[in-house]
Parts: structure tokens; sequence; C-alpha cells
């Protein structure tokens, strides 16, 4: 936690870490296996925070959409959570799954149960509950992100995600194999479908740190005083970003971060401090395990100069 009775400048310490880590530019690859991404300029960056009592800090390219891709995964499963309960654990599990996001493998020697949500093979499971309770998931499902944001200027980005549907032939093998466990109970191409598009979700950082505000508050969103989750679950959900946010690089960013959160492959990280504030970070270049290079370096400087982390 921060130490009491400290304040900052937390933008003079964004420009700080900024200059520390200029010779990380171009140290990374854009996500070029889905084709939309590819065309992202891979020199952007923005960082926004937002405290508990409204204050909020940006730098540089804060403002600026971008695909949030499996960051999208811990929306999916709070509204799944709040929808299916307990029960959702039934079906996929919390356990970090030391394999890469995308295994076959692993599926297969577990009979068709996730490790855990934010893998693809769970956030298709999650996908596939909130099919279950959702009469318009794709409609709903984006007015709980904007609920989340207190923005309606979210979108989906229907390039990015028929590019996602176009290269998707390992996310087919895995809904139809977990289906053949029954663990998928609609129809495998509408899950498919559904799951593609909430990848696509565009958000700046500005957004993005917004909309995840309430898990740093015990489940309640501080600004309007909404209840998104109960403590319980809001705890469970921080939990789960801990251990499973950064695919099978959770360890290394809990060790040198201390903060839950979730990175996606469009190069956006979001993490919380419990009790003070959410931060969004994005850059498009990402290291060998999928994560932001440059993000994930710059919140380790930031939770160390901040003396910020849960831990």
């Amino acid at each position: 936690m921060k130490a009491l009775g400290m304040t900052f400048d937390y933008r003079k310490i964004f420009r700080e870490i900024a200059d520390d880590t200029t010779d990380m530019n171009d140290l990374g690859h854009v996500a070029d296996y889905i084709p939309e991404l590819k065309h992202i300029n891979p020199e952007k960056f923005g960082v926004h925070l937002t405290t508990l009592d409204n204050h909020h800090y940006d730098f540089g390219d804060a403002s600026e959409k971008f695909s949030i891709q499996s960051i999208a995964k811990v929306f999916s499963l709070i509204l799944a959570f709040k929808n299916e309960g307990v029960s959702i654990w039934n079906r996929v599990g919390v356990e970090p799954s030391g394999s890469p996001f995308n295994s076959l493998v692993q599926l297969e020697y577990e009979k068709g149960i996730p490790r855990n949500p934010f893998i693809n093979a769970g956030a298709l499971v999650v996908s596939d509950i909130l099919i279950s309770y959702l009469e318009n998931p794709k409609e709903e499902f984006l007015s709980f992100v904007r609920l989340l944001a207190n923005s309606n200027e979210i979108n989906y980005n229907k390039s990015v995600a028929e590019s996602e549907k176009s290269t998707g032939e390992r996310n087919s093998a895995l809904v139809h194999f977990m289906k053949s466990f029954g663990n998928i109970e609609n129809d495998p191409d509408q899950v498919l479908d559904f799951y593609f598009y909430l990848c696509s979700v565009e958000m700046n950082c500005i957004e993005l740190s917004r909309a995840f505000l309430f898990l740093a508050n015990r489940g309640t969103d501080p600004l309007t005083n909404n209840k998104i989750l109960t403590p319980s679950k809001a705890k469970r959900v921080n939990a789960i970003m801990q251990m499973c946010g950064f695919y099978d690089e959770a360890g290394d960013f809990a060790f040198k971060v201390g903060l839950p959160g979730k990175s996606g492959v469009g190069g956006g990280i979001a993490a919380v401090l419990p009790g003070e504030y959410s931060i969004a970070v994005w850059s498009p270049r990402l290291n060998s395990k999928g994560n932001s290079y440059k993000g994930m370096k710059f919140l380790e400087k930031f939770t160390t100069k901040t003396n910020s982390s849960i831990f």
C-alpha cells in the first residue's frame, strides 16, 4: 500500500518515467497475427490514473481509443458472476494456467474445464454463460461496459471483430472441444461471434481507468455509489486478476508491480490499488508473453516510485 500521508504529483511522475523508458520505444512487436491490429501506430503511449476521490491524471495519448482485447474479459466475468453467482466456478477455475492463453493441451487433461476466466477457453465459457442469461448479449454487454466507464462513447470495432473471426481457428477448436465435454451449452458459432465482438471493444485510457475504479472500492463505484459487485465478489475478481491477469507472466507482474490487473494484446493494461486508484496504460508493442512491453516496465517503475502495492 501507499505510505500513509503521502501525496504525489502523478503527472510529474508520469513524465519522469516516460523519459526513463524512452530506450524501450522500439522494443516488442504489435499483435500482427490479428490483421487489423498490425496497422496501429506502435509508438503510441498513454496513461491515465483515477483516484477514488475523483482526481484525474493523464499523460500522452490517454484520450485515443484502442482495442482493449482481453481486458474486456474482466467485464464479461463480472457480468457473468453477477448473473450466475458462485456456481460459475463449476465451469471455470481460478488457477493460473502456466500455459499459453490459447492452449488445447491443458483443456484436454482437465476435461473441458478451463483453468481461469482470462485464458481464451475460460472467456469462451463465460461468453456462453452470458448468452444464456442475456436477451441481446452484444447490446447488453456494451451497455454494461458503458455503465462502468460512465461513457456512451464506447463501441465495438466491427473490423477488428471480423478480423479476429477470420483468423480464429484455434478459438473455434477450443469452443467445439469444450462442447464435446458438455461445458458449452449454446451454439458454438454464436459463442464465438459474441467472444470476438467483446474483444473488439474500443476504449481510451481515461474510460478504461474509470471502468475499473469500482474494483478499487470494494465493488462500489465511488463516484456514483452504484453497487456493481458485493465486496466479497470484488475481492475474488481482484484475486483472479492478480493471479491470472497477464497470461503466463502473471507471477512476474505480481512480483515487479504488485497490483491486480489485466492486459490485452492491443497493448493496454488496467490495474487497481484497492482503496486508492485505478490506472490504465497503453503501449502497443508486446513482449514475448503478449503483454505491453513498455506498459509493464512503466507500471513497475510507477509502483516503485510511489511505493504503491498491495504487498
